[in-house]
């Protein structure tokens, strides 16, 4: 039987940490619950051995969108899940979904449930997947569901791409730029070293500091490579190391558009993810917590798990969400509207049409502005290049 960590909530503010043992997660938090403890996170314990023994090796976001999309159009075609693992096992293009759907076949034809197969591969599926798949099979929809977890998954890699595309420009830009500079301080300011010694006076600061910094990288060239790694790793302990993450995730919501672009893409996950495990049957306070596993900002992350601290006592959802301070006002009036007309999956739905509009916008926008400022600090750095070389020939002809 799988083991459990969790994080819960002890009387009111205490926040405990421990381990259960149970079927599934929501026997785990049935579990949690009964020990007087609002859980706020609970994850499968798989040790290095476990993650071993599987054989199962964890699969990427397009390797996931073609195993759920594959089978999901078996099944709908009405062929039952072993004759359709069986067929991805022998014809599937990958060879790690090939695995996959033997192991997964194997298991299921010693009886096991398709669900309970899925939930023994955490690291493989995710929470989320395992969560929907499972109350999808228990509602007999399982078809359904699939179609649901293949559109979700459709929708984090074109919401990836449109990130990654934005950024691209930007970071092309600036590897463009260091480049640009290390080979003016290397190899065109030594060339103009000789002669702009032979001028009487004193170079001008500029030039002189750029002179400088050609010199010294040349005797210690091994400080480049340094500084990069130091840079990368930086960003790694920023991203890795909690403390330094909440500070950086705190700082984000901060700057303008940034904040934007950061909100209201873990906002689309997460009403997206709220909304698909809803229409799956899911209790409200289940999907809460499926849900907000999509939640990347770690001060989100915490806001919202208060929330659903206050849906658990008995709030509803929007005056929940409301709490935190940080939802939209557009998506707390459609949750509300949703709850009081009994039409809340309908609003969910349109929440998430809502966010991806807001977000295309927000990342139109970005795109847009980054092209005039990346102009601008190529400009900027030419200018200050240019004017490093010809203010001392300036200076030689001015005298």
């Amino acid at each position: 039987m799988p083991i459990y960590s969790y994080e819960a909530i002890k009387s009111g503010k205490e926040v405990v940490k421990g381990e259960v043992t149970a079927s599934n997660l929501k026997d785990a938090r049935d579990i949690i619950r009964k020990m007087g403890l609002v859980p706020t996170k609970i994850n499968e314990f798989i040790d290095s051995k476990t993650k071993k023994s599987t054989g199962v090796s964890a699969l990427s976001l397009s390797e996931k969108i073609d195993f759920i999309s594959t089978l999901q159009i078996l099944l709908s075609s009405g062929i039952p899940a072993v004759e359709s693992l069986m067929f991805m096992e022998q014809e599937a293009a990958r060879k790690k979904i090939r695995e996959l759907s033997r192991t997964l076949k194997t298991q299921i034809m010693a009886g096991s449930t398709f669900a309970d197969t899925l939930a023994r591969y955490p690291n493989v599926f995710g929470y989320i997947v395992i969560g929907l798949i499972k109350a999808g099979e228990e509602a007999g929809e399982l078809e359904k569901t699939l179609g649901r977890i293949n559109d979700l998954q459709i929708k984090e890699a074109n919401l990836k791409s449109k990130v990654i595309g934005t950024l691209m420009y930007p970071m092309f830009v600036i590897i463009l730029a260091i480049c640009i500079i290390l080979i003016m301080l290397l190899f065109v300011f030594p060339a103009f070293k000789e002669m702009f010694e032979q001028q009487e006076k004193a170079l001008p600061f500029i030039t002189q500091m750029m002179i400088n910094a050609g010199d010294f990288l040349k005797v210690y060239w091994y400080t480049i490579p340094l500084f990069f790694i130091a840079f990368i790793a930086f960003w790694v302990l920023m991203v890795k190391w909690d403390p330094a993450r909440k500070v950086l995730d705190k700082f984000v919501l901060k700057v303008p558009l940034l904040s934007n672009l950061i909100l209201y893409a873990n906002y689309s996950n997460f009403m997206s993810v709220l909304s698909v495990a809803y229409e799956a049957g899911i209790p409200i306070v289940d999907c809460l917590h499926l849900a907000i596993i999509t939640l990347t900002n770690s001060m989100m992350r915490t806001k919202m798990s208060g929330a659903i601290v206050k849906v658990q006592q008995g709030l509803q959802v929007s005056q929940a969400m409301r709490s935190t301070k940080i939802v939209p006002k557009m998506l707390l009036f459609m949750v509300a509207t949703g709850e009081q007309s009994g039409r809340l999956g309908d609003m969910l739905e349109k929440c998430v049409n809502f966010l991806d509009k807001t977000l295309d916008g927000i990342v139109d926008t970005i795109t847009k502005m980054i092209e005039p400022i990346m102009l601008i600090v190529i400009g900027l750095i030419v200018l200050v290049m240019a004017l490093s070389l010809y203010l001392p020939l300036f200076q030689s002809y001015m005298h």
